[in-house]
């Protein structure tokens, strides 16, 4: 094994390790920002590990599927998480066309997550489903626009070459088409996230919930997969993000793969900083938001074309 492949598998670990941590920055810095003293870093740790050591109640209208919702939703993550470069190194599992089975992987995930809401025969999870659906499909236009601007770019249709192609830095129409196309990519973030301005992770309002919704009847280990697969899904979309930004061929892959975590949990800041800043949009209006940003995204995809005799 090479010294590259170890450190593709040191960030596969430090992802699994860190996640939590990514959302304990999160809610430390909007404590911060509204000056209160607000959890511990590693509250999530704790959190996770108390819901683990719980019993699993669950309802007797279900026929199963609100059992095998939690972990399908976290093995479908987990599996995505496969096929990202970490510190800029190839995955041993790349293969051509997993950018497709990356998108998909995690459309299931929240397939499954559905199916087992609306298990429960609650009608507030199935309101919850509802929204979670009908946002979702107006963001999966977003996220698969960013996908084919970096498909074009790197004339791959592979999730770690598309990810590591370096661009040239000297072409300002690229460098314009990149940072709209990862601007796009964080909104898809926060969309996919359910966070604000789409959603509120700590709403306690029936009524304007979307993602707490469909998970009001879990317990447990149960709530516990789901948080821990919740974590895990921002730490992966938030490297996607970073991976776009940094260059393939920025530096060494130690210092890259410092960059890469460093980067992440910045994005964490970020995160916490919107949400201190931001109410969440009516939701009338995220279809026009989500729309718009398809509209962007595709403006970075017809700029690569436009500039593709600078790409390599």
């Amino acid at each position: 094994m090479n010294n590259n492949l170890y450190l593709w598998w040191t960030g596969l670990i430090a992802a699994l390790l860190l996640a939590p941590l990514l959302t304990g920055i999160i809610n430390k810095t909007k404590a911060i920002l509204v000056g209160r003293r607000g959890p511990k870093l590693l509250q999530p740790y704790y959190n996770i590990i108390k819901l683990l050591r719980k019993g699993c109640v669950r309802t007797t209208t279900s026929c199963g599927l609100l059992a095998w919702g939690p972990l399908i939703t976290l093995a479908t993550v987990m599996v995505a998480m496969l096929f990202l470069p970490y510190a800029n190194q190839i995955s041993p599992f790349a293969f051509t066309g997993d950018v497709f089975l990356f998108a998909y992987l995690l459309g299931l995930g929240r397939f499954a997550l559905v199916l087992g809401a609306m298990d429960t025969g609650s009608s507030f999870e199935g309101m919850g489903s509802s929204r979670e659906v009908q946002f979702a499909a107006l963001a999966e236009g977003s996220l698969f626009a960013v996908l084919g601007f970096l498909a074009t770019a790197s004339r791959s249709v592979d999730l770690s070459n598309m990810l590591t192609c370096p661009l040239p830095a000297q072409v300002p129409t690229v460098v314009a088409a990149v940072t709209l196309a990862a601007g796009i990519a964080f909104i898809v973030l926060l969309v996919e996230n359910c966070r604000v301005p789409f959603d509120d992770p700590e709403t306690h309002l029936e009524l304007t919930m979307i993602h707490e919704a469909m998970v009001l009847d879990y317990s447990g280990p149960d709530l516990g997969f789901i948080v821990y697969g919740s974590c895990l899904k921002l730490w992966l979309m938030a490297a996607f993000v970073m991976l776009m930004l940094i260059p393939g061929d920025f530096g060494s892959p130690g210092l890259m793969m410092v960059l890469h975590i460093l980067g992440i949990l910045l994005i964490g800041v970020v995160i916490g900083i919107i949400e201190s800043i931001t109410a969440r949009f009516r939701f009338l209006k995220l279809p026009q938001f989500l729309l718009g940003s398809l509209g962007a995204a595709l403006i970075a995809l017809a700029l690569t074309i436009l500039t593709g005799r600078h790409l390599p």
